[in-house]
């Protein structure tokens, strides 16, 4: 098997400091302001700076928007978008441009997205700059258009038929739906190859964060949460403290 590493500061320590397999779909959970998307850009922009060129789908945010937050931490994909290793899908227009609209040079209606063709404009963006990372942020975003539980389920397991053949590393982001130590898991985790939590908590009266891989199949890794922070270049893992 072979591995790829996050990007992350701490976290491959998780991983056994071998980092994600190689074409891995791991799903990245956790709340608003939690870190998913910086956590989603650190592992593209390392990538760029390995030579693995990658692949950012935004169903959110606009790009030129998501670019400049993360910037303030210094992450600066821009050059890398110019020289070509870095391709955007933004699909953020499907939530508020009436009408047709173009996505990856396909058209598409709002009422009639189709999930084919977001698949095949993520493929040609793959293929174009021969990418080996990917992100897409964030599934919250693409299961509105479906508002049961089983559709949710059949359109994620499309998308994960479409993306896999492409053999990208791929990081799902999405919600942490329920955050408590009981709660139901989500139909994502029993899908995906892996499972990472961003969770926030209270210590001392100050709000905390905690990483923890819940899962990662056929990997021996860490499966303690452990304590991150935002610094200047995106999360940094402290994989030698306990939450406790």
């Amino acid at each position: 098997m072979e591995y790829v590493s996050t990007g992350v500061s701490g976290l491959d320590a998780l991983l056994r400091n071998k980092g994600f397999p190689a074409g891995f779909n791991i799903v990245v959970m956790g709340s608003p302001g939690s870190g998913k998307t910086t956590l989603g850009l650190q592992f593209l922009y390392h990538g760029c700076l390995k030579g693995e060129n990658g692949v950012y789908v935004t169903l959110d945010e606009r790009p030129a928007s998501v670019f400049r937050n993360v910037s303030n931490l210094g992450i600066d994909l821009e050059p890398f978008v110019k020289e070509g290793r870095l391709a955007i899908v933004d699909a953020s227009p499907i939530r508020t441009i009436p009408g047709e609209i173009k996505l990856g040079g396909i058209s598409i209606g709002k009422k009639d997205f189709s999930l084919a063709a977001l698949i095949a404009a993520v493929g040609n963006h793959v293929k174009n700059i021969g990418a080996k990372r990917l992100v897409i942020d964030s599934l919250t975003s693409f299961f509105i258009q479906y508002p049961r539980v089983a559709e949710r389920r059949a359109a994620f397991l499309e998308l994960l038929e479409g993306i896999t053949p492409l053999r990208c590393t791929t990081l799902l982001l999405t919600e942490l739906r329920y955050s408590g130590a009981d709660r139901p898991y989500q139909f994502e985790e029993y899908l995906a190859d892996g499972v990472i939590i961003l969770r926030k908590y209270l210590k001392n009266g100050t709000v905390a964060s905690s990483i923890q891989i819940e899962k990662m199949r056929g990997v021996d890794h860490d499966v303690e949460p452990h304590p991150y922070k935002f610094v200047i270049g995106g999360l940094e893992v402290y994989p030698t403290e306990k939450v406790i």
